[in-house]
């Protein structure tokens, strides 16, 4: 039996400039932060033959290319499994569709346990861009590298999306205490329901791609707004990256009509009304989670309840993708 783990995430800054059909004309950059919330990969060997496959369904074949479900399809068709003796399960501890990189995080546990059932050694940059593969090159999913990357490095991680393709990581130099102030003002808050990332991101790959001149400016303004979130992150000042957390989403609404609704926005001014310096929707946008950055915490947690959000409480994770047990 193997058992991976890989983290959920939140952006801190930059993002969507990590899609393909932005970085490699104008190159990417973000930071992002793996949390210690979690998608498992259970990978049992089986006397009889097939797989048995349980995920939000359940699925049992005797062939890889029986498989409906198409990043486990796919991944065991890139470690070229033949007659196959296995049984996948996948569990989390956050449901898909709500921002934090769930996907991602799938897939890096997934091809985590095929390498350990390998014996392979793969290093985090060379899992990462398997994901990559599969789930941009292969399934042609109009998504950015973020979510797999920062799965399989954990951490609180710079990474630059060079127009060749490659990916340079590199942590984020921030001390201990503003590292523990930034995980205690950051909050997480529920809006009740998920959204496909995929159907939002295609708007903005598309117009990318035309070269639209108002999203490419955009974007362009993002990256800025992830150079200055990382400078004000690694001086400690943790109010001017609240407050740039604001602009960026008000910037980031711009970029789609799906991005946020009515409530969504009365959710935000709510929370701003009542001590948050800024925040934004993690993820593509259209639901999931709303985070903010908050110094007084009480009146914002009080305010979202009453509204009936959830709270999601979280601390950083620096182990990103790697195995719990091989037995």
């Amino acid at each position: 039996m193997i058992i991976t783990r890989s983290p959920l995430r939140i952006s801190l800054g930059g993002g969507g400039t990590d899609l393909p059909s932005y970085y490699k004309e104008h190159g990417g950059f973000l930071i992002a932060a793996a949390i210690n919330k979690y998608v498992y990969i259970n990978l049992h060997f089986t006397f009889n033959s097939g797989l048995f496959i349980r995920y939000s369904q359940m699925e049992k074949v005797q062939t890889v290319d029986e498989i409906l479900h198409p990043i486990i399809r796919e991944a065991l068709r890139f470690f070229k499994i033949e007659n196959p003796h296995l049984e996948i399960t996948s569990l989390a501890d956050i449901p898909a569709g709500t921002g934090l990189g769930s996907s991602g995080s799938f897939t890096t546990a997934l091809l985590k346990a095929l390498h350990t059932m390998q014996k392979n050694l793969v290093h985090p940059e060379e899992l990462a861009e398997q994901a990559c593969h599969i789930e941009i090159d292969l399934l042609k999913e109009p998504i950015g590298k973020q979510d797999q990357y920062i799965a399989a490095y954990g951490g609180l991680t710079c990474f630059d999306f060079l127009p060749d393709g490659k990916v340079k990581a590199y942590p984020l130099k921030i001390d201990s205490e503003t590292l523990y102030n930034l995980e205690d003002n950051l909050l997480l808050f529920f809006t009740g329901y998920a959204r496909s990332a995929s159907a939002i991101l295609k708007e903005q790959d598309q117009k990318s791609k035309k070269k639209d001149l108002d999203m490419i400016n955009n974007l362009h303004f993002v990256k800025e707004l992830g150079y200055k979130s990382k400078e004000a992150l690694e001086s400690g000042n943790l109010h001017k990256f609240g407050e740039l957390m604001n602009v960026h989403w008000q910037h980031k609404k711009q970029r789609s009509a799906n991005m946020s609704n009515t409530k969504i926005d009365e959710w935000y001014n709510l929370a701003l009304e009542n001590g948050a310096v800024g925040g934004k929707m993690i993820g593509a946008g259209g639901g999931g989670f709303l985070m903010f950055y908050a110094e007084d915490k009480i009146p914002l947690r009080k305010a979202m309840r009453k509204a009936g959000l959830e709270e999601l409480r979280f601390r950083f994770d620096f182990n990103g993708t790697h195995v719990l047990v091989e037995s």
